[in-house]
């Protein structure tokens, strides 16, 4: 099927609404080819966002999305591995905070205070909402412009925060048309899957809601990565400070439950910053780090988890025995 073709069936299948099955399921090759040409600046402004609409009201397959990641790989730059003693954590960061504390920077911090680097990248505003990138920098980490300056960042400081543009510039062209759209696009799903070091991390992927997260296990399944998938909290890849998501680790695409989820949420949020704004919560997590404040237990869950994903140690009770003597100074209630 020629691209012509691949967007002539998305018209088709778009006339039928959500309300109906979809006509045409994308080959794995189908899908690639779209993608590819999207990330290329292949398609006119007018047929691009028409084939992004689309593309939002149709449902996302299992192959669309391995050939939709296969034409992402093909177009991101790499990082070199840092040296350190565990393979590096990637998180995402683009939706930010609205109801509660964007607590995305607190865990890249928490890692790295246990000398496990850590590459957030992600979206220098938020739409209104708190941004990561607003929290790193009230928090002294500045955002890296180039690869050469992440690389440094990673090798010096064990964390860094790095724009998409500069990771993969076709799918932050995507990401921008948010605003003038008025919708998400199938960027803010396949930023998830970005991952600069040739899936030698361990990449942490948070699914918005059970239809997302079946099919990014599904994917995860057949990649065989080394990933921590588990629920966003407003769409960020922290577990929820109030009450556990599942917490699943695929390795080689094996999954492992890690932690089940909590049936209840905690009655008590005293502990939790009062204010969401970027400066009431970097000013939260110094708290929390100098010892003043709560780690909320959900994720020191998540801290070793992702302990045992990089590598920090090859046993789950292990990690989780780390986290309490290491982080026991940032737990004081």
């Amino acid at each position: 099927m020629s691209l012509a073709q691949v967007i002539g069936t998305l018209v088709k299948t778009g006339m039928h609404g959500e309300a109906h099955e979809d006509v045409h399921e994308f080959s794995e090759q189908e899908a690639y080819d779209l993608f590819a040409a999207i990330l290329d600046g292949g398609l006119p402004e007018l047929e691009l966002g028409a084939a992004l609409a689309l593309l939002r009201c149709h449902r996302t397959t299992l192959p669309e999305l391995l050939g939709f990641h296969s034409a992402l790989i093909e177009r991101r730059y790499r990082l070199k591995l840092p040296s350190a003693a565990a393979r590096p954590v990637v998180f995402s960061s683009y939706f930010g905070a609205h109801a509660q504390p964007n607590l995305l920077p607190l865990l890249a911090l928490v890692l790295q205070h246990l000398g496990v680097p850590v590459l957030v990248h992600g979206a220098l505003n938020s739409s209104g909402r708190v941004a990561s990138a607003y929290i790193f920098r009230e928090l002294g980490v500045m955002p890296c412009f180039n690869l050469a300056q992440a690389q440094a960042q990673l090798e010096e400081h064990k964390v860094a925060f790095v724009p998409t543009a500069v990771l993969a510039p076709g799918l932050a062209e995507l990401l921008s048309l948010r605003g003038r759209l008025g919708f998400d696009n199938i960027a803010t799903t396949m930023v998830k899957l970005l991952d600069p070091f040739d899936d030698e991390s361990l990449l942490v992927v948070a699914g918005n809601d059970s239809m997302q997260q079946e099919l990014l296990r599904g994917f995860l399944r057949l990649r065989g990565s080394n990933t921590l998938l588990l629920e966003s909290t407003e769409g960020e890849a922290f577990a929820n400070p109030q009450r556990r998501p599942e917490l699943e680790y695929f390795r080689d695409g094996e999954p492992q439950m890690l932690f089940e989820a909590e049936t209840f949420p905690l009655k008590n949020f005293a502990f939790l910053p009062q204010a969401v704004d970027a400066a009431s919560t970097a000013l939260w997590i110094r708290r929390v780090l100098g010892g003043e404040a709560p780690l909320p237990l959900p994720l020191v869950n998540q801290i070793a988890c992702c302990l045992y994903g990089a590598g920090y140690t090859q046993d789950m009770n292990q990690a989780k025995a780390i986290v309490a003597v290491e982080t026991g100074s940032l737990i004081v209630a």
